[in-house]
């Protein structure tokens, strides 16, 4: 596939981009891995046109503290550019020529995510985001809720920019609508559903719908968005957007296993046992521990206090799932692939996928 028109999609080292979770850094960190992103460029183009333009006559220095201060701050942070680079996918899969991608489309799943990322951390009440103090540790919670609404908004106007029929942009407006309304559903329940008090066999299903709902569904909305607006067939579109669904909650699964494994993310981890979160490495624990097993091991977690009994929960978690969550995540991952193609063959897109999935997998540790 050559070279496509969108600078968010050029592939950059794995070394300067944690993982989607990775909650890590201060400030030092902070300078030390911002840089010159896509998002940040898109952002500064954005500063001579509305989103983003000052108000008439008001002062540079108030409208930085308002909102481009904030903006600028988050995305400058280094992120992987993974949604982008479905969006081509999806086009290319659809049909289109990757050199007439219009460059609003992978700009808004990135905006998208950037938003999520931000409110997400308010309700977690997270310490760090992509290698710095999570925004509102940085600005406040009013201005980074408000910060990460308005790129809802950004993105929902990059659409109406982008170059598209009528037919197709009213379709990527529906599907973002519902898109939006089912990754807010799956964040209420990630936000309600607390694992120490699940009934062994509601667990799994449990993980299952949060990550579909939160995670999943804006992954398939990548997919959707490419092959859609490459005005592919409606089943190939259907089964690009599901392909990408799926690979998003193969990513979860990684992304929760990896806060275990992984020495550099092990705070991740701890954040999601401090919380009681839903992760898959319960899901997975409730599949194949008996049930006196499993309610010793929520025992354990509701009675962790500290930070030295959390990470022996983590560590005993890990011994017990470790080897099924990567068999988990490897059989997941590789069924989505064999889905997609069953659909479309070994064209160069699926083969691109497996190596941007390749590469992720290193990653996450």
């Amino acid at each position: 596939m050559s070279e496509p028109r969108s600078s968010l999609l050029r592939p950059t080292p794995l070394r300067d981009e944690p993982p989607d979770g990775e909650r890590r850094g201060d400030g030092a960190a902070a300078a030390a891995h911002r840089r010159e992103t896509p998002l940040a460029r898109a952002f500064e183009r954005a500063l001579g046109a509305a989103p983003g333009a000052p108000p008439s006559g008001l002062p540079d220095a108030l409208w930085g503290k308002a909102l481009v201060g904030p903006a600028r701050d988050f995305l400058q942070r280094p992120g992987k550019d993974f949604r982008a680079r479905l969006v081509a996918i999806g086009w290319a899969l659809g049909g289109g020529d990757p050199g007439e991608l219009p460059d609003e489309l992978p700009l808004l799943v990135e905006i998208l995510h950037a938003g999520s990322l931000i409110v997400d951390d308010v309700q977690d009440d997270s310490a760090a985001r992509r290698g710095a103090p999570a925004l509102h540790r940085v600005c406040g919670v009013p201005l980074a809720i408000n910060t990460g609404n308005w790129m809802y908004f950004w993105a929902l106007d990059l659409l109406g920019r982008a170059p598209l029929g009528a037919a197709t942009r009213l379709a990527l407006y529906r599907r973002l609508g519902r898109t939006l309304m089912r990754c807010h559903e799956g964040q209420a329940l990630d936000l309600t559903a607390r694992v120490a008090e699940l009934e062994q066999p509601l667990v799994p299903g449990v993980v299952a719908s949060i990550t579909r709902l939160k995670t999943g569904s804006l992954m398939g909305f990548c997919g959707y968005v490419g092959a859609r607006a490459a005005r592919g067939r409606p089943l190939l579109v259907r089964r690009v957007a599901r392909c990408c669904r799926d690979v998003g909650v193969g990513l979860q699964m990684l992304d929760d296993l990896g806060g275990l494994t992984s020495v550099a993310r092990a705070d991740k981890g701890l954040e999601d046992l401090r919380h009681r979160r839903s992760t898959w490495p319960w899901a997975w624990l409730a599949e194949v521990a008996d049930p006196r097993a499993f309610a010793e091991a929520q025992r354990r977690l509701r009675r962790a206090e500290d930070e030295r009994e959390l990470r022996a929960v983590a560590g005993a978690l890990r011994e017990r799932i470790e080897a099924t969550g990567r068999m988990r995540v490897a059989r997941h991952l590789g069924g989505a692939l064999a889905a997609l193609r069953a659909a479309v063959g070994d064209a160069p897109p699926v083969l691109e996928l497996e190596r941007e999935l390749e590469r992720l997998q290193q990653s996450y540790g």
